[in-house]
């Protein structure tokens, strides 16, 4: 079976930097469109826009002057009805997510949002966002300063949560014994260069991209812009979780490929309408277009289940 092109771009993108970075939320994106489709989608949007800029990305369609030109791409009879998909993730949740199943049970969903929605209260909020840097520091080769960077130390801080009586409290308790986990992993980490970052939310985004775009069955060759952590390691892991499901990644310049401008518009305003929804600034109508587009395995807990 003949492959399917799907162009792919991201938004939001640190790396494992999940806390205190530029960004909350990660998006990733990915179009179905010919070429020819692409184009005459750009030149429209460079029409209604009229902006002489050479490239057009996503904050030009989020100025409130363009509003209308943003609600014509994402409207249920828009140029990406049936043609557009995006994978969201919150970071926090997504650092509160790996911790559980890293340390605790992998999979236990619930166990995640519990702890994500009543740590805050439990702890201190201060204390919480120590904790969650603690955590990404010491999963990091290269860790942050300013937090606990050593096993000992963070392990250390697991055991003064695990006294705070509460529902949260007893989940950071069953952190304790994930010691040992978290020096295998280091160790992997340090000597695999093709092994996945349990915090690097992209793979796992382009995992669920390719999983939409082959449900019925037909191979998808990604055209992704151009992305240094899709090593070629990272992209033979893919193809090796995936199987047949992918049969190709190519990278390419988002300048000269017309439909990865159009990846790189969803998946940036994509990100600012999560992150505003996110943080209680969310636009209701924005939000009910974007619904149709999101992938329902997005890694997500905020007020809007999308």
């Amino acid at each position: 079976m003949r492959p399917v092109e799907i162009a792919c771009d991201e938004s939001g993108s640190e790396g494992e930097n999940l806390l205190g970075g530029e960004t909350d939320v990660f998006a990733h994106a990915g179009v179905r469109m010919s070429v020819s489709a692409a184009d005459a989608c750009v030149r429209e949007i460079r029409a209604r826009v009229g902006s002489p800029a050479e490239e057009y990305k996503a904050n030009h369609l989020l100025r409130a002057k363009h509003r209308a030109v943003l609600e014509w791409l994402l409207a249920p009879d828009g140029p990406l009805a049936g043609r557009g998909h995006v994978h969201l993730t919150g970071k926090t949740y997504f650092a509160v997510r790996a911790a559980v199943a890293l340390l605790a049970e992998p999979g236990t969903e619930a166990m995640a949002r519990t702890l994500h929605r009543t740590g805050p209260a439990t702890f201190g909020a201060a204390r919480w966002e120590l904790f969650l840097k603690a955590f990404v520091s010491v999963l990091r080769l290269k860790p942050r300063r300013g937090v606990p960077t050593s096993p000992a130390d963070f392990f250390a801080l697991v055991g003064e949560l695990a006294r705070v009586p509460g529902e949260a409290g007893e989940i950071v308790g069953r952190f304790r014994g994930g010691a040992e986990r978290v020096t295998a992993y280091r160790a992997r980490l340090a000597s695999d260069p093709g092994l996945v970052p349990v915090l690097d939310p992209l793979v796992p985004a382009v995992i669920h991209t390719v999983r939409h775009w082959s449900t019925d069955g037909t191979p998808v060759e990604l055209v992704h812009d151009e992305q240094l952590a899709l090593t070629a390691e990272r992209v033979l892991q893919l193809k090796a979780t995936l199987g047949p499901r992918l049969a190709a990644v190519r990278f390419v310049d988002s300048r000269d490929d017309t439909r990865v401008q159009i990846a790189d518009f969803l998946a940036g305003v994509a990100r600012r309408i999560a992150s505003d929804e996110l943080n209680g600034r969310g636009d209701p109508v924005l939000t009910t277009l974007l619904r149709s587009f999101v992938d329902a395995g997005s890694v997500w807990d905020g007020p809007t289940g999308w």
